[in-house]
């Protein structure tokens, strides 16, 4: 525990304070603030975020202490501590820093380009009745998620898992600094951040930054350039460093004899000093085997016995690194989020709660939360103060120690406690839950999956799932490109291009977003009805949405004489001045909007209109993600700029003007003007190779076998029977067809779906609610196991280029009846 003033000796020794308010909480985001009186906000800068803009925003919720490299003045704040340094990163960095150097126990740092997370989270399942653990809430593994990591450690402690990520060469140098860890593990090497590197081999140098002062490191002796540098760095950097290695195919310090894979698991044979052991782990996934292989290294160098190592490995469970929202019954949102249950992912959890705004009542059931090195007293009454934050209307405790401490939740204004999951599961029916945004956190003891599946509402097996988090970083790539000052509108018609509605917007709100776009104003209406406070502009405006738009405070878009006199006639009816609305001018495209013969016509009628008043005027490009029309497209920005010329000197004010989409973003960043919109972007589409490479995958359409067939040769496979196998095959049924938008074109071969890793060709033709797959190459498939018809491994460009047409046809085709379901990890 430290006071402010213990805190300026590390970081700005110049500084004291008399009000030595003792800091038990580290703040980078105003957003997540819990226990102001004892937080101290560092204000960060980003590209295009600025902490010290939220400062006031943070006195008024009541924290009085903040690290800050421009100081604002303590005649606006006078009860607040500034402490001011050059920059607020490195300030954080060096607190945490120091902290770290406090503790001496075990820290085990964890780099490499996979696995981190998942191996992090198996050695806590193996180690943690051996060791009280500490460990990176879920993948907090960057410049600012490590110093977070680090700052929980305390003295109930007895070991630390710390992860560590780069993206650029020079980031591991501040990490390793902040971990400092005894016990080096390096995962596997892949592909992940490769483009902010030169080489393999340089990601590689980088990442072992990390154990320059290590002393030992575990590692698969297998991965070439992982073993080259490996040696390097040994002779060169740190060569008192001890190499713990394993191998498939060389000697090593654990040698893996033979792996055998079987449906219900894999069966490990090794060697370790010179004596054969056998173990078996419940995955057979090639991902899994290594990363299991990993920390069975470890178990090895902590002399974990080994009579006791098997039964350990064989209790392993998939790690759940993602919090999912799902449709409930009753018109209900469930926010699923069985990852891990400590203080810290309910954190994390109650943020993510905040955010949905689709339902104004908000509902917390929680089971008690084991091992985490806190006195219960202290744990529940933190956690009685978060929800109380975050205003949480209803509160559920499932657990015999939340049982005991169900006083401390008075504060929350509807609370109920059992024993158990089956005591609650036998009451529920007393517990109506209806329109309503329910989070379940539970530790995996307390089954809460079983709460899951009477809460949810029931799925067809095909499911449309969204990555929040790679949406929320492509969000963040374009905003990288954007010039300073520059807005972004992002687009969410035709139902988010398939993704989903206000689950979609709530994410953009809550990232910051300025503006969010519309085809038409029931789509608007809706986002309102989930809560959405963002301007809203509405593209195809209609006089039948008129009172819809005014109801729901959208902004229509003016593109024609027509319908500018009609919701002209409309506003002056109603006694409604200065009405924000948008002015599309056609530049090219041709489909809607003012062209240039009816600029002075339009200007006299705008100069005459006092019930509006125009936020922006803006054109759509017709190929700005084409090179052979980069003439065109700088004709159209001329056209459009020259028009917004005329309209402000015509209406005396500043408007913002807009014709960049997602393509131009990048690569006509002269045009951003004052705003941008970005679509399909969003998504993980951009024209332009360069930036495509640093967008993450959004959307995995999936679904399961539901029969396996073994048909003749010569016998027939689907309608028409136009596909007779040619030889005895094997054919899996899967449950998606051209009702759920799966392309009919896709039938004979054309398109293909991946089953264990493996392609499967569609065989037959494709029918309304399933589809046919050859699998006579694909063994170990069988019923009701996962298939993926688009995703991270098969890009939903594949899809189209096989369909013969775009993703977003692919994506905005998608049924209804298909399931969405949200996550972050």
């Amino acid at each position: 525990m430290y006071t402010i003033n213990d805190i300026t000796a590390v970081i700005a020794p110049q500084c004291s304070f008399e009000n030595n308010t003792v800091i038990e909480h580290l703040i980078i985001d105003s957003r997540k603030v819990y226990f102001p009186q004892t937080s101290l906000f560092f204000a960060l800068k980003g590209p295009q975020q600025d902490g010290h803009n939220y400062i006031s925003d943070l006195y008024k919720k009541g924290l009085r202490n903040f690290v800050v490299s421009e100081s604002p003045g303590n005649s606006l704040y006078p009860l607040a501590n500034f402490i001011t340094v050059q920059e607020t990163l490195e300030a954080l960095q060096a607190l945490t820093a120091y902290h770290r150097k406090q503790f001496n126990y075990p820290v085990i740092g964890l780099t490499g380009s996979n696995g981190k997370t998942i191996i992090k989270e198996w050695l806590f399942q193996l180690l943690n009745e051996d060791y009280d653990i500490v460990r990176s809430p879920k993948s907090y593994n960057s410049q600012v998620g490590v110093p977070l990591s680090v700052w929980q450690m305390n003295d109930s402690y007895d070991m630390a898992l710390i992860e560590a990520g780069i993206s650029l060469p020079g980031e591991m140098k501040n990490l390793q600094k902040i971990i400092d860890p005894g016990i080096g593990i390096f995962t596997f090497l892949g592909e992940a951040h490769a483009t902010g590197f030169a080489s393999r081999q340089e990601k590689v140098r980088e990442k072992l930054k990390l154990f320059a002062l290590s002393d030992t490191l575990i590692y698969c002796v297998d991965q070439k350039d992982v073993e080259t540098e490996v040696q390097y760095f040994k002779q060169h950097t740190n060569p008192r460093l001890r190499l713990f290695g394993w191998s498939r195919k060389q000697k090593a310090t654990v040698q893996i004899v033979e792996t055998i894979k079987k449906a219900e698991g894999t069966s490990i044979r090794y060697s370790f000093e010179q004596d054969i052991y056998n173990l078996f782990i419940p995955f057979n996934d090639e991902a899994s085997v290594f990363n299991a292989i990993t920390c069975l290294a470890v178990l090895l160098y902590l002399k974990t016995p080994v009579n006791n190592i098997a039964g350990k490995m064989q209790q392993l469970k998939q790690v759940e690194m993602r919090l999912e929202l799902k449709q409930g019954s009753n018109n209900c949102s469930i926010i699923n989020d069985s990852y891990s249950a400590d203080i810290n992912s309910l954190n994390i959890a109650l943020d993510f709660l905040d955010q949905q705004q689709q339902h104004s009542k908000r509902t917390v059931i929680l089971s008690d939360m084991l091992e985490t090195g806190q006195p219960a007293a202290t744990l529940y009454n933190n956690i009685a103060a978060m929800l109380q934050q975050k205003n949480v209307d209803r509160f559920i405790g499932i657990g015999p120690v939340m049982k005991k401490y169900e006083s401390i939740f008075e504060t929350v204004k509807d609370s109920r406690f059992f024993l158990s999951t089956e005591e609650f599961l036998k009451n529920i029916s007393l517990l109506p839950f209806s329109d309503e945004t329910i989070l379940l956190k539970g530790a995996r003891v307390f089954q809460f999956e079983k709460i899951g599946n009477v809460l949810e509402q029931k799925m067809h097996q095909t499911l449309l799932e969204i990555d929040l988090n790679a949406l929320r970083h492509n969000v963040k790539v374009y905003r990288h490109q954007l010039h300073k000052g520059v807005k972004l509108m992002c687009m969410v018609k035709a139902f988010s291009y398939g993704s989903g509605s206000f689950e979609i917007a709530n994410l953009l709100q809550h990232a910051g977003v300025h503006y969010l776009g519309v085809a038409y104003a029931d789509e608007g209406v809706e986002l309102r009805k989930a809560g959405i406070r963002l301007p809203i502009m509405v593209m195809n405006t209609e006089k039948a949405g008129f009172d819809k738009m005014i109801e729901s405070d959208l902004e229509p878009e003016l593109y024609s004489f027509n319908i500018l006199k009609a919701f002209s006639s409309y506003l002056q009816h109603r006694q409604i001045k200065n009405y924000p609305v948008h002015i599309k001018i056609d530049t090219g495209m041709h489909r809607l909007g003012f062209e240039e013969q009816d600029w002075p016509r339009l200007c006299e009628l705008l100069q005459s209109a006092d019930c509006f008043k125009i936020k922006s005027v803006f054109s759509h490009l017709a190929a700005g993600g084409d090179e052979l029309h980069d003439a065109f497209t700088k004709q159209q920005a001329a056209l459009l700029l020259n028009a917004a010329g005329k309209i402000e000197l015509t209406v005396g004010y500043p408007f913002l003007n807009h014709i960049a989409n997602t393509s131009a973003i990048f690569r006509h960043p002269e045009m951003q003007m004052n705003m941008v919109r970005l679509g399909i972007g969003m998504y993980g589409a951009d024209a332009d190779i360069k930036i495509n490479t640093q967008l993450k995958n959004v959307t995995t359409l999936k679904t399961t076998i539901s029969q396996v067939k073994h048909i003749k040769k010569g016998e027939s496979v689907g309608y028409g029977r136009s596909t007779i196998v040619k030889k005895d095959t094997v054919i899996a049924t899967v449950r998606i067809g051209y009702a759920d938008g799966y392309p009919r074109m896709l039938s004979n071969g054309v398109g293909h779906m991946l089953i264990h890793g493996q392609i499967a060709p569609v065989i037959g033709r494709i029918c309304m609610d399933m589809t046919m797959l050859d699998i006579t190459a694909i063994p170990l498939a069988t019923e009701e196991d996962e298939v993926i018809v688009f995703g991270e491994s098969l890009p939903v460009s594949m899809l189209a280029t096989w369909a013969q047409t775009i993703e977003y046809e692919i994506l905005t085709n998608i049924s209804q009846r298909v399931k969405r379901v949200y996550f972050e990890e």
